[in-house]
């Protein structure tokens, strides 16, 4: 560990050869980027070595493999040094001249709300800019956002909102905001011949049933099933599905129920051949909301994703709620 006294007379400009040197493997590229000579990144890593009392990096190759001190130091140090640039010397994002990709994790119900509007708003205002948006496979996303893999995952994060909150009612330091987009509702679905559909939709009915599932991750327990056990009962899971556009494909030619958002019933190409029922059962009300990690709070270029994003949802995104 760095001591007091280390630290105060710590060189700065060693972290910035570090961060480089980590994310090139090569001391090399490394020098390059920094407009350096090699033996002056190596003298900095030498002097860094003597600091932190650890080897940090090892010949391996043509390149050099990082220790597990190094790997573990190394995502502080850069959020840090990007942090402390984006304080310092902010970048303007403009976006009619931009040239950005962002990620953007969401299920096909969620992108059905948010994406044709937010495709207008790019063509129109930042022709440069394009989006990936990629499958939300689980109901916690910050591992996602943290490796980096995304700049915003999107959805229904009741656990992971009440963590943070309980986090930061304690004082701990929150590394996620959020921001809440829009309210859903979800409504029974069945073909309209299934014999239910012309019946009062009981809870004894509704247990009774045979049932599909839309579960990100797979497992066969949503929200719906937690509902039900608060009520002593439970339903028959037989199929299993990642995608809401397929349940409704599904149920439309079989005997299931499923469980869909009323506003995307409209879009899945059978909405004629559905019939809709209200749960007989109390279920939360369904808030999307917007999660992004907290190092990316004050980049330019991520403020505009969010505040185009909460554009494309029909509501104002003035910043993060207190988690």
């Amino acid at each position: 560990m760095i001591n007091q006294l280390n630290f105060r007379t710590l060189d700065l400009n060693l972290l910035r050869v570090f961060d480089e040197v980590m994310s090139e493997r090569s001391l090399t590229r490394a020098a390059r980027n920094l407009s350096l000579t090699q033996p002056a990144v190596s003298n900095a890593l030498r002097r860094l070595r003597e600091t932190l009392g650890d080897e940090l990096v090892r010949r391996s190759g043509q390149g050099v493999e990082p220790t597990p001190r190094a790997l573990a130091l190394w995502p502080a140090v850069r959020d840090s040094l990007r942090q402390l640039q984006e304080t310092l010397a902010p970048s303007a994002f403009v976006p009619e001249e931009a040239s950005t990709t962002f990620v953007l994790a969401m299920a096909d119900a969620t992108a059905n709300e948010l994406v044709p509007r937010l495709g207008e708003i790019l063509e129109r205002e930042a022709p440069g800019v394009s989006v990936r948006v990629i499958p939300l496979t689980t109901r916690d996303p910050r591992r996602l956002l943290e490796q980096e893999a995304a700049d915003l995952a999107i959805g229904y994060f009741p656990a992971v909102l009440a963590d943070l909150t309980s986090r930061a009612q304690t004082g701990e330091v929150v590394a996620f905001a959020h921001q809440r987009l829009y309210d859903g509702q979800y409504v029974c679905a069945m073909r309209r011949g299934h014999p239910l559909a012309q019946e009062p939709l009981t809870l004894e009915r509704y247990c009774a049933a045979r049932h599909l599932l839309v579960s990100f991750s797979g497992r066969p327990y949503g929200f719906i099933d937690e509902a039900l056990a608060s009520l002593g009962r439970e339903r028959r899971i037989v199929f299993t599905v990642n995608q809401f556009f397929t349940a409704g494909r599904v149920v439309a030619a079989s005997d299931l129920l499923t469980v869909l958002p009323r506003h995307f019933v409209r879009v899945t190409g059978v909405a004629d051949e559905l019939v809709l029922h209200e749960l007989p059962f109390d279920v939360p009300v369904v808030h999307v909301d917007a999660l992004w990690h907290s190092r990316m709070q004050q980049r330019s270029a991520h403020q505009w994703l969010r505040q185009t994003i909460a554009r494309s949802g029909g509501k104002a995104f003035s910043g993060p709620n207190p988690a």
